[in-house]
C-alpha cells in the first residue's frame, strides 16, 4: 500500500522543470503495432543501389529507432559487439511482422547498419541533452535520471551511461568532432530527407527514366537552400567533377576515388560512396563482385609460383654464366664481331617493342635495338641469339629481364630503363613504320647545319624580347572551349611530310656544357614525338629537349637565373646506374655542386623505373626538396635518397665546410605538396611544369605548400597540354624537323 500511496503521491507531483522542454511525446509507433495486431504489413522500396526509398521509408526508419531504444542498452558502446547479436535477431524479427522485407542477407545487413546509426543517435541526444550546458559543455553536477524515458532506460543503466561519458578520452573525442563537425565546408542543407529519398524526388520531378543519379549530382543538390541558390564554391566542385567524370573510366574511378573525392581532394570512405548515403557501397555501384582478402592455400600457391620463377630466374643466371663464358673465349675480330649484326632486323638503331613469352606471351616494353657490327654489351660479347637493346618504356612493371645483369645485380626491366641489356632475337618486333629503315641515313655533319641555323634563328628571336625570362615563350593558351594545339598540329604535319616518316631518321640534339655539366647530343626519335602527340609515357630524351628549352629561353643570357638554377642529367644519374655503377652517380652529382660558389637549386628528374619524379636540390644549405605526383614518400626510393645524402656530405667534405657534429648527418628532405596526377602517364609532364613553374618563380627556396600562384590539387588537362604546347614550338623554332 505504501507503495502504491507512493506512486499515485508521483503522479500527482508536478512535472520536473527539465522534462518541460521537450515538447514531443515518446515515439514508439503504436499505429505500426495496431496494425500489426490486424495482421496488416507495410510494403518498401529499394533503389538501384539498394538504398531504402519510398512512402513507408520514413515510417520504417522511426521503427527501427524505437526498436533499438527497447531492445538495445545504452551502455553498448560498440554496435559490433557480438553480445548484441539475440538483440539484433529480436529487432530484424520484429521488422519482418510489419514490413514486407525479404529476408535475405543484404538486407538484414542494411537493417541493422540502420539501426546501429539510430542507437548512436540516441545515446548522443541523450548526451547533449542531459550532460551538457547550453554552451554544449559538459556539467559539473550529476544529472538527473530521465524519468521520460523510463521505459527504454533504468537507473542502473543511466549511471554507466553517465560514467562512459564523462571519461577523459571521451571529451577528448566529442571535443574534436564537435569542432569538426562546427563549420562544415559544404553545409548539408535538407535535413532528414537523406540522399536515396533526395534521388527519387529529383527523378520523380523530372520524369527520367534513369534509375539513379552520379553521387557529386546529389551532392550538389544537397546543398541546394530553400531559395534555390548555389553557392560558388559548390558549383565549382560540381564543375570540375563534370569535367573530371569525362576524363576517368569508371574502372579506374572505382580502383582509386570518386570524382566527387578527387574534386574535394578528400580520402574515400571504405566500404561507402560519397553523396551517395547511408547502404550504398563500391560493390553495389559499380557492380563488381567484392574484393576479399586471399585464403592461406591461395597465399601458398602464390608463394610457390613464386619460389619456382626465383628456381627459373637461377636456372637463367646459370645459363648466362656459361654463355658469359664461352663468348670470353673469342676474340674480338672484324669477321667474329660481325656476328651480332642480325639480317632480320635493318642495321642501325631501330624503335622496337620487347615481348617476353614466360609466364605469358605479352608487351612488357618499348625502346631501341641497336643492330650493329662489333656492338658490346658492358664491354662484353652478346650472348648467341641476343641484341643489345636500350630500355625507354615499360609496360609491365613486374617485368623480369630475359638475362639479368650480373654486374648491377638488376632483375626487372623497369630498373634497366636508360641502360641496354639483353634481349632475345624472337621476342624483339621492330615498330611497322621502321621495319627495314636504316636509322642512321642522315649525317651529323648535315644535322648539326640544321641545327645551327635554327639555334642563330632563335637567337635572334630571343634577343629581340624583355630581358625578363620569366615571360612564358608561348603566347597564352585560350580558355578551355577555345583551346587547339596548333603547334602540336603544325609539328605532327611536318612530321609526317619528312624523313621522319618515311626514312626513320633520328635527330640529334646538342646539350651545352652548361645544362648539365658535360657537352653530349640527345637523340630524339619519331617515337619519342609521337609519345607527346599521343600523350603517352615520356622518355629521357623528351625530359631532356624541354631542360634544354628551359636553358635556352630562361637562364640563358641571364645571370641571375643561370646562377640559381642548374639541371642534373637524368642519363647519368637513374635507377639502374645507382644500383650498378653507383661511384660514378657520386661523382657525378658532386662535381655538379662544386661547380658554383653560391646557392643554387639543382633540378634533377629522377626516373625511378616506370615513374618520374622531380628533386630540386640546394647543396649549400643541404635541403632537397621533393615533389612527386603521385604522393609518395621519399623513404619509398632508398637508394636514391643514400645517393643524394652521401653526394652531399662528400660536397661538404670537398668544400671543408664546418657543421656542428649534432647537425653532421642531418640533411634536410622537404616534402612538397605538390600539385598531383590522376593516371599513371602524366609523371613525366608534371615533372616538366614543376621545373618551368620554380624557374619561372625565381626562388630557390620552396614552399611547402608550394607556390601560390600555381597551388591547385591536380594540374588540367589544359596545363599539361601547354607543356606540350611549349615543347613542340620549340621543336619548330630550332627546326629539327625540316621537310
Amino acid at each position: 500500500m505504501a507503495s502504491d500511496q507512493e506512486n499515485s503521491q508521483d503522479a500527482n507531483a508536478p512535472d520536473d522543470t527539465s522534462e518541460k522542454e521537450i515538447t514531443r511525446g515518446i515515439t514508439i509507433m503504436k499505429s505500426i503495432i495496431r496494425d500489426r495486431d490486424k495482421a496488416v504489413t507495410y510494403n518498401v522500396n529499394w533503389n538501384a543501389d539498394n538504398q531504402l526509398i519510398g512512402y513507408n521509408a520514413a515510417k520504417l526508419a522511426s521503427y527501427i529507432g524505437t526498436l533499438v531504444r527497447m531492445h538495445i542498452p545504452i551502455t553498448a558502446t560498440r554496435w559490433s559487439n557480438k553480445e548484441l547479436g539475440s538483440a539484433k535477431d529480436k529487432i530484424w524479427t520484429e521488422i519482418l511482422r510489419s514490413f514486407n522485407i525479404e529476408d535475405t542477407t543484404i538486407r538484414k545487413k542494411y537493417i541493422l547498419q540502420l539501426a546501429g546509426k539510430r542507437h548512436r543517435g540516441w545515446r548522443t541526444f541523450l548526451t547533449n541533452k542531459y550532460l551538457k550546458d547550453k554552451e554544449n559543455f559538459f556539467v559539473e553536477y550529476d544529472p538527473e535520471y530521465p524519468v521520460k524515458y523510463a521505459i527504454f532506460i533504468t537507473e542502473e543503466e543511466w549511471v554507466a551511461f553517465v560514467d562512459q561519458r564523462r571519461d577523459e578520452n571521451f571529451k577528448k573525442v566529442s571535443a574534436t568532432n564537435r569542432e569538426r563537425a562546427s563549420n562544415p565546408t559544404y553545409a548539408y542543407k535538407k535535413g532528414r530527407l537523406g540522399y536515396a529519398r533526395l534521388e527519387e524526388k529529383i527523378l520523380d520531378e523530372t520524369k527520367s527514366d534513369a534509375t539513379s543519379l552520379p553521387p557529386h549530382v546529389l551532392w550538389k543538390e544537397a546543398r541546394v537552400g530553400k531559395d534555390g541558390t548555389v553557392r560558388d564554391d559548390v558549383q565549382h566542385i560540381y564543375d570540375e567533377c563534370e569535367t573530371l567524370s569525362q576524363s576517368i573510366s569508371t574502372a579506374e574511378d572505382q580502383e582509386n576515388r570518386s570524382v566527387l573525392s578527387r574534386a574535394l581532394n578528400v580520402p574515400e570512405y571504405p566500404g561507402r560512396v560519397r553523396g551517395k548515403g547511408h547502404g550504398c557501397t563500391p560493390t553495389s555501384l559499380y557492380k563488381n563482385p567484392r574484393r576479399r582478402n586471399p585464403s592461406n592455400q591461395e597465399v601458398m600457391e602464390t608463394l610457390q609460383a613464386l619460389q619456382a620463377q626465383v628456381l627459373q630466374l637461377q636456372k637463367d643466371n646459370e645459363r648466362y654464366r656459361c654463355m658469359e663464358k664461352c663468348s670470353s673465349q673469342l676474340k674480338e675480330t672484324s669477321e667474329k664481331a660481325s656476328i651480332n649484326c642480325q639480317n632480320k632486323f635493318p642495321e642501325g638503331i631501330s624503335s622496337c617493342q620487347l615481348y617476353l613469352s614466360s609466364p605469358t606471351y605479352r608487351l612488357v616494353g618499348k625502346g631501341k635495338v641497336h643492330n650493329t657490327s662489333g656492338d658490346l654489351l658492358h664491354h662484353r660479347p652478346l650472348p648467341d641469339g641476343h641484341l643489345k637493346v636500350s630500355v625507354d618504356v615499360v609496360l609491365d612493371k613486374d617485368a623480369l629481364l630475359p638475362i639479368p645483369d650480373i654486374v648491377s645485380e638488376t632483375t626487372l626491366l623497369r630498373d634497366a630503363i636508360g641502360s641496354f641489356v639483353a634481349w632475345p632475337l624472337d621476342l624483339i618486333f621492330i615498330d611497322d613504320e621502321d621495319k627495314g629503315i636504316l636509322r642512321h641515313n642522315e649525317s651529323v655533319a648535315s644535322q648539326k647545319e640544321v641545327f645551327a641555323q635554327g639555334s642563330q634563328q632563335l637567337s635572334q628571336k630571343i634577343g629581340s624580347r624583355q630581358k625578363n625570362k620569366r615571360d612564358l615563350p608561348v603566347t597564352s593558351l585560350p580558355k578551355k572551349g577555345a583551346f587547339v594545339p596548333r603547334y602540336q598540329i603544325s609539328l605532327e604535319t611536318l612530321v609526317d611530310s619528312s624523313d621522319m616518316a618515311t626514312a626513320g631518321a633520328i635527330r640529334l640534339l646538342d646539350m651545352e656544357e652548361d645544362i648539365f655539366g658535360y657537352s653530349c647530343t640527345e637523340t630524339i626519335g619519331k617515337e619519342d614525338l609521337e609519345h607527346i602527340f599521343r600523350h603517352q609515357e615520356l622518355g629521357v630524351g623528351v625530359i631532356h629537349t624541354y631542360i634544354r628549352f628551359l636553358y635556352d629561353n630562361f637562364t640563358r643570357g641571364n645571370d641571375q637565373l643561370s646562377n640559381r638554377f642548374r639541371f642534373v642529367s637524368s642519363s647519368l644519374v637513374n635507377k639502374a646506374l645507382i644500383c650498378r655503377e653507383p661511384d660514378s652517380c657520386r661523382e657525378y652529382l658532386v662535381k655538379r655542386f662544386m661547380a658554383s660558389s653560391t646557392n643554387n637549386l639543382y633540378l634533377w628528374p629522377y626516373n625511378s623505373g616506370c615513374h618520374w619524379l622531380l628533386l630540386a636540390i640546394d647543396p649549400l644549405k643541404e635541403v632537397v626538396y621533393f615533389l612527386n605526383s603521385i604522393d609518395g614518400e621519399w623513404t619509398n626510393y632508398p637508394d636514391m635518397k643514400q645517393l643524394v645524402d652521401t653526394s652531399i656530405k662528400v660536397f661538404r667534405s670537398q668544400r671543408q665546410a664546418r657543421v656542428p657534429r649534432t647537425k653532421s648527418s642531418n640533411i634536410t628532405w622537404i616534402k612538397v605538396q605538390c600539385p598531383l596526377q590522376r593516371n599513371g602517364i602524366d609523371c613525366g609532364y608534371f615533372v616538366m611544369r614543376f621545373m618551368r613553374e620554380i624557374i619561372n618563380m625565381n626562388q630557390i627556396e620552396i614552399p611547402i605548400t608550394y607556390f601560390d600562384e600555381y597551388k591547385c590539387a591536380h594540374y588540367t588537362r589544359l596545363q599539361l597540354e601547354q607543356i606540350k604546347e611549349e615543347l613542340c614550338q620549340y621543336f619548330i623554332e630550332k627546326r629539327l624537323i625540316s621537310i
